[in-house]
């Protein structure tokens, strides 16, 4: 091994542990903060904030393209070596989004506005509370897009232990919004997006000073290169086709849900999306980490380091995820029941179901990754993107089609739509970075479905034989994450991939080697 890749090795190892740090305690504060938001809120103005918040959402794709073009750009070019360019890059990107985010309020206040107040489904003596909930998420969406140039200066410099600590204050802050709710008597839903407007405004100040007092060198100049701002729009184009397909179908499913049984189905899915959000960001801390070196090796022309890292990031991503989510889809409904004061029908089938999309959807991400490195997005966003929108449509088929509508319906299509989706992310990578589906399927496929499926065997058996009570979930739930790490390490594994996790964790290596 080079000492350049094991420099990167270990820069990788370092910042996957700050953001491990980072997200545990988001992680907790989250739950707790939901919880309390939920009971505070009620389940009707809880249930509002989330498919009201979900129009706007529905305009971020515009960001959300901009932003992993910004990020591939920035990081492309530190990869070369280049300062100037990635200067010009940022400079670039501030602009862009300054634009997209008065394109966002046009729409916000224009077709979005138009949306809300003649198709959603809101209670008339809630509907003022609602417009004020529909405007401040158009101003928080607007302070969050102009927040993407500097959270892409610091997370392409792998300055994560500062990504982290602007996530840990975050996190302080919105334990004060809890508290505001629960001490100040104003109406509740409007106070809280306002707070939540206010802790976003924070934020974009607080990443803006870092950045302009770390990053010295790169500062804002008016676009003189554009031909690199064509590149950028060129790749911002054709990502906005794929971020559409992902938000539009996540949101539009939100709606349907909304139009079909109303609010309360809507908290639902909300309190399953709080953990299932939870679950996913501890687990793709690691792909953080990874994303930035796939672009530098591409970048660098070490391909073959970066399918490694391909491999790795698939395969540790889904070990990550299934360590979490195997007790979790055993016990959701005591987790819930712990978890929360009142428990919103549907919300245990709602997570088990999202849990499983979840892991689905993370096992693209690595080839998305990749994709963006190459550069040629076209093909591979109008795919994949198109495949993600068709969730609309059959998820509106599928309740026209039954005489009494089952919400849980609108999962189920969702993970057939997550299976065809990895299928073609897999074909269309293939030649852009000359990637082997016979080693992909070995070091990735196979590996992940033999853990998944033995380590599933035991726990099960003891769900199924104990009896429902607190003391059966801490079993299962012990049972469950020891299965799935024993598996992992026999079977999961590679010999050379065993020998250095368990050089990291000496009473494991004991434990491993007596047996």
């Amino acid at each position: 091994m080079s000492n350049q890749t094991s420099d990167n090795n270990k820069r990788i190892a370092k910042n996957t542990a700050y953001l491990y740090l980072r997200q545990i305690l988001v992680m907790a504060v989250a739950l707790y903060t939901s919880r309390v938001v939920l009971a505070t809120l009620g389940e009707t103005d809880y249930g509002i904030y989330n498919v009201v918040g979900g129009i706007v959402t529905l305009f971020t794709f515009l960001n959300f393209a901009m932003g992993c073009a910004t990020n591939r750009f920035i990081t492309f070019e530190l990869g070369k070596g280049d300062n100037h360019g990635v200067n010009v890059a940022f400079s670039n990107a501030v602009v862009i989004h300054a634009i997209i985010a008065v394109i966002i309020l046009i729409l916000g206040e224009t077709l979005g506005l138009y949306f809300f107040k003649t198709q959603m489904n809101i209670p008339a003596d809630r509907m003022y509370a609602a417009g004020w909930v529909y405007q401040l998420s158009i101003f928080t969406c607007m302070v969050n897009i102009l927040s993407v140039p500097y959270n892409a200066l610091i997370t392409s410099h792998e300055k994560m232990n500062a990504y982290a600590i602007i996530s840990i204050l975050e996190t302080v802050l919105k334990l004060v919004i809890v508290w505001m709710l629960v001490v100040f008597s104003y109406d509740k839903l409007i106070l809280y997006a306002v707070l939540m407007f206010t802790v976003g405004l924070i934020i974009r100040i607080v990443n803006q000073v870092y950045s302009s007092k770390t990053f010295k060198n790169v500062h804002f100049l008016w676009p003189k290169d554009w031909k690199m701002l064509k590149e950028m729009l060129t790749f911002a184009m054709w990502s906005l086709v794929g971020s559409a397909g992902v938000i539009m179908a996540d949101q539009g499913q939100n709606i349907l849900l909304n139009m079909y049984f109303g609010p309360a189905v809507n908290a639902a899915r909300g309190v399953a999306t709080q953990v299932k959000t939870a679950v996913v960001n501890l687990s793709n801390n690691f792909g953080q980490a990874v994303a930035p070196q796939i672009n530098k090796s591409f970048a660098g022309g070490n391909v073959e380091y970066m399918h490694t890292l391909i491999f790795a990031m698939s395969k540790y991503t889904f070990f990550l995820l299934f360590i979490m989510i195997l007790p979790i889809c055993l016990e959701a409904k005591t987790l819930l029941s712990i978890w929360l004061v009142d428990v919103p029908a549907h919300s245990v089938m709602f997570l088990q179901l999202m849990l499983v999309i979840s892991i689905l959807t993370a096992l693209g991400q690595p080839l998305s990754n990749a994709a963006g490195a190459n550069g040629k997005i076209r093909n591979f966003q109008i795919l994949v993107g198109g495949i993600n929108l068709m969730l609309i449509p059959l998820t509106w088929i599928v309740f026209k089609l039954q005489d009494k509508p089952i919400p849980e319906w609108a999962f189920y299509a969702h993970i057939f739509i997550c299976i065809i989706a990895q299928a073609a992310r897999l074909i269309l990578v293939k030649p852009l970075i000359n990637l082997s589906l016979r080693k992909y399927a070995q070091q990735v496929c196979v590996p992940c479905l033999t853990v998944t499926v033995m380590s599933s065997i035991i726990p099960v058996i003891v769900k199924v034989l104990l009896p429902e009570n607190i003391m059966s979930f801490f079993v299962v739930v012990i049972v469950s994450v020891t299965s799935v790490c024993v598996f992992v390490l026999s079977v999961g594994m590679r010999a050379h991939e065993r020998q250095v996790v368990l050089s990291k964790m000496p009473i494991i290596k004991k434990l491993y080697d007596r047996n």
